[in-house]
């Protein structure tokens, strides 16, 4: 596997090393071995499939605060997704960026998101499904959202909006925790 280094501090775009032949292809998606060798020693606790039907479906952006605050692994196993996270944490030099990637059934690439992120895409083909595993249960007292058109992060995303949930369409604007202010 072969982990490529975002923008974003502790992201990795990951691309399967792929055995091929007239069957078609086997690849790994994940190694514990692997992870470890970049300091990412996470247990995945659960896996989940999002299916979406119409081109242009919008997921999130979801997170969960602490103590419940996931990692995910994040593949599109179906058709096509823009990809986005969002670095939520306030100590981290990439705090309040934002970065996409395409996944699609094809490429086989992957996201690893650490905690403290907050994650959503929107799906570029009709029919496509979105696995990810995450390192805690879903836990929804502990759920929160950042909508998709913040004007904080001015995110564009590639097409109109054709389905969104009620719920992740009428978050309130994100307010950032403010950082104590040093004395000189």
């Amino acid at each position: 596997m072969k982990f490529v280094k975002t923008k974003l501090d502790d992201v990795f775009i990951i691309e399967p090393d792929t055995l091929a032949d007239e069957r078609g292809f086997c690849a790994r998606s994940w190694c514990r071995r692997e992870f470890e060798l970049l300091g990412i020693n996470k247990k995945h606790v659960q896996s989940n499939i999002s299916f979406n039907k119409k081109r242009g479906t919008l997921k999130g952006l979801h997170y969960q605060e602490d103590p419940y605050s996931e990692a995910k692994l994040i593949r599109c196993t179906m058709g096509a997704v823009y990809d986005v996270i969002i670095d939520l944490r306030p100590d981290s030099p990439t705090y309040l960026q934002w970065m996409s990637a395409e996944l699609t059934q094809k490429s086989n690439r992957l996201v690893y998101m650490p905690e403290g992120f907050a994650h959503g895409f929107m799906t570029l083909r009709d029919n496509t499904e979105v696995f990810y595993q995450t390192t805690q249960f879903y836990m929804p007292e502990f759920s929160r959202g950042i909508r998709w058109n913040d004007p904080l992060f001015d995110m564009r995303w590639p097409l109109p909006v054709s389905a969104i949930s009620e719920k992740d369409g009428q978050y309130p604007d994100f307010i950032p925790e403010r950082r104590p202010v040093r004395a000189c």
